[in-house]
């Protein structure tokens, strides 16, 4: 509790002018392209912030961060309060500078048990999109391995869910609803393939579509480092071309 009590909560908007420069600098040269690209604002959740904080270093299993969790619930929501005003501050300055949309990204959250999930994490994600309410823009919740508490992640106020490979869409627009769009979902693992190999993946995905709006093309997580540049240009290109 000594360590989270020194955390201070982000409040100064000056301390981000760098940001809102970049945001500025990058809707002047969008508007330049000869069709609409909005500009995504994103953060990262309270509970995947947390998890680097505890950890300090990659983990497999987050043993530290269960570890607090369970044994100093006290310390745990105190982190996660500042961790969860931290990150509302941080979006709302990027909605000022005017992006277009917003993601929340809770990459490591798929570590934790349902209830563990719905206990510990969802109110603190909760808080944050209902906080974001007021832009008026979408806004995505996003997180890896959620297969066993989908339903409860896209829960919260939101107008899009990101999932990763491990289910396919039409399985998971099913547990998440209609009434949201899905994003997602190729595996990274597969840009690192010969061209011929993602164009049938991602045909795959098309196929499967149920026939409506409401998808995003996406990876199901980041771009790994050894990806190349061509290769995500000619992905982009041939989903266009879809």
């Amino acid at each position: 509790m000594d360590d989270v009590k020194k955390l201070i909560t982000l409040t100064k908007k000056e301390d981000f002018g760098y940001l809102t420069e970049t945001i500025t600098t990058l809707k002047k040269e969008l508007v330049k392209q000869p069709t609409a690209v909005p500009l995504i604002g994103f953060s990262g959740a309270p509970f995947t912030l947390a998890s680097y904080l505890i950890e300090g270093k990659p983990s497999r299993d987050f043993a530290l961060t269960k570890k607090i969790m369970h044994e100093q619930p006290d310390t745990w929501r105190y982190l996660m309060r500042v961790l969860t005003d931290s990150v509302l501050f941080y979006l709302g300055v990027q909605v000022e500078a005017g992006i277009e949309a917003v993601q929340l990204f809770d990459s490591w959250v798929g570590c934790l048990s349902k209830d563990d999930y719905m206990k510990y994490v969802l109110p603190f994600s909760e808080e944050i999109f209902k906080g974001l309410k007021y832009a008026k823009i979408p806004r995505i919740h996003f997180a890896v391995d959620t297969a066993a508490f989908l339903k409860e992640f896209a829960s919260v106020d939101c107008e899009v869910v990101g999932v990763d490979w491990r289910m396919s869409i039409p399985d998971a627009w099913e547990i998440i609803g209609h009434d949201k769009a899905i994003q997602g979902n190729l595996d990274p693992a597969l840009l690192l393939c010969d061209f011929e190999v993602i164009k049938k993946e991602v045909d795959k995905i098309i196929d499967s579509l149920p026939k409506r709006e409401g998808f995003i093309f996406n990876l199901g997580h980041g771009v790994l480092p050894d990806t190349s540049y061509e290769t995500i240009m000619k992905l982009t290109e041939y989903i266009h071309s879809k």
